[in-house]
């Protein structure tokens, strides 16, 4: 069911992505009195799902759900119509179009798809405001795990910037940390201020670890009971507080993760606050390492909670989605950083649905929907034939020289970047396939 929620999730927020991009060009060319001849969300080859004619236009909805498109008259696109570019161009023609105008025409898509992003982290400001733990909560510094350890992290270290940056919120720490040159976190450590350096070859480590290497540290503070807790038979309760086991005295989750692990199969003596008394158990570790506990650790923090106004939530947003584009940006410069191998990271669909959770959650989708719109709007922007992008460095070129390049030359450079387009496809879905084996 996971999954189907998943998938579901992704196939809306395409939709109204690519219908909202696809709008950005439509609207400008009916604003310039260019005949747009198909709107189509997802691709109809050989036939379509739905379809209805209005005006010039044709409406429709294909079956092949890998993006959407317009059919602008008189441009040489996807469509490949070389017949219609063969005619005199008519006024009402792309083709036949000032510069400026053609421009803006292409430029519509990425312009609405950013707005959009914009308008959606505005109202997931306002609706549901904006929760976080400050840096300065994580009172008892951070866990890491053993690729956290090799790269210089301790367990109890507490984080003071990165890349000499301070961070206002936890989560903020690993996108600064991969995103921002150099590579580095500031932190303290037995009240001596030390520095990690990251290399780039480590950051590959990193993105290949597939999870945080830093959490915030917590103590052991029991939520509740498994069915046939060992811990509840030996007369542990709900809200104690693990202090010590085997006369060892442990605070922390991470201390008693390590103490479960080397001592399965045998009975511990646990030393629990409860109340402000202290009281010793005799509690079964099974063969698992577990004794039957759950944990709700963002009881242990101070969270805070930044609530917005309608007014206040509109440059809050804005704000939101310049620095998501940035970041968004900056992941490109890691990409192309061979000694990150971050591009072996790429991924296509597969990749894309596991950001949905597998319970439909309305502001964790708004979120997602918003950072992939503003993808959308940065990968149509690159220089490549068949993208936005490429159009628009050729009508730069255009506005630039006065020299239009030729039909001919452009129906190549349309082919050409076709093929890179699916190259590319190939590529990072096949990453995908090639994940699920490993």
């Amino acid at each position: 069911m996971g999954i189907f929620i998943r998938i579901m999730q992704l196939l809306l927020s395409l939709s109204i992505l690519v219908v909202a991009h696809e709008m950005g060009h439509f609207g400008f060319a009916r604003l310039f009195k260019t005949r747009v001849e198909k709107f189509y969300l997802f691709f109809d080859p050989w036939f379509s799902l739905f379809k209805f004619k209005k005006g010039d236009t044709e409406y429709g909805i294909g079956w092949l759900p890998l993006g959407g498109y317009v059919k602008i008259a008189g441009m040489i696109d996807e469509s490949m119509d070389k017949e219609q570019l063969a005619k005199k161009p008519e006024e009402w023609e792309f083709r036949s179009k000032k510069a400026w105008q053609r421009l803006l025409i292409m430029l519509g898509g990425v312009m609405v798809n950013f707005i959009l992003a914009g308008i959606l982290y505005t109202m997931v400001l306002f609706t549901w405001g904006e929760t976080y733990l400050p840096i300065e909560n994580a009172k008892y510094g951070i866990t890491t795990d053993s690729l956290g350890h090799s790269f210089g992290f301790r367990n109890g270290d507490i984080i003071v910037s990165a890349g000499n940056k301070k961070v206002e919120s936890f989560k903020e720490i690993v996108p600064q940390i991969l995103l921002n040159n150099p590579h580095t976190v500031q932190l303290l450590r037995d009240k001596k201020t030390i520095e990690v350096v990251i290399s780039s070859q480590q950051v590959a480590a990193f993105l290949k670890h597939k999870k945080s290497i830093i959490a915030p540290r917590y103590p052991f503070v029991i939520a509740g009971f498994g069915t046939g807790s060992g811990a509840k038979k030996a007369g542990l309760e709900k809200d104690d507080k693990l202090i010590a086991a085997n006369d060892k005295p442990m605070l922390f989750f991470d201390e008693y993760l390590k103490f479960l692990k080397e001592n399965k199969g045998t009975i511990a003596k646990i030393k629990v606050l409860r109340e402000g008394q202290e009281k010793i158990f005799d509690v079964p570790i099974s063969s698992a390492g577990k004794i039957g506990v759950s944990l709700n650790p963002l009881n242990e923090f101070k969270l805070k909670k930044v609530e917005y106004g309608l007014f206040a939530s509109i440059p809050a947003g804005a704000s939101r989605g310049v620095e998501e584009v940035v970041n968004y940006l900056k992941q490109f410069k890691i990409i192309a950083d061979t000694e990150t191998e971050a591009y072996k990271e790429v991924g296509g669909f597969i990749a894309i649905t596991k950001i949905f959770p597998q319970e439909w959650d309305w502001e964790r989708f708004w979120l997602m929907t918003a950072m992939l719109s503003i993808m959308l709007g940065v990968v149509n922007l690159l220089p490549i034939p068949a993208l936005d992008g490429g159009h628009v460095m050729f009508l730069l070129y255009e506005i630039i020289s006065g020299r239009k390049p030729g039909d001919k030359f452009m129906e190549y450079a349309q082919m050409v970047g076709m093929f890179l387009l699916l190259a590319l496809l190939i590529y990072a879905n096949g990453n995908d396939i090639v994940k699920l084996f490993n």
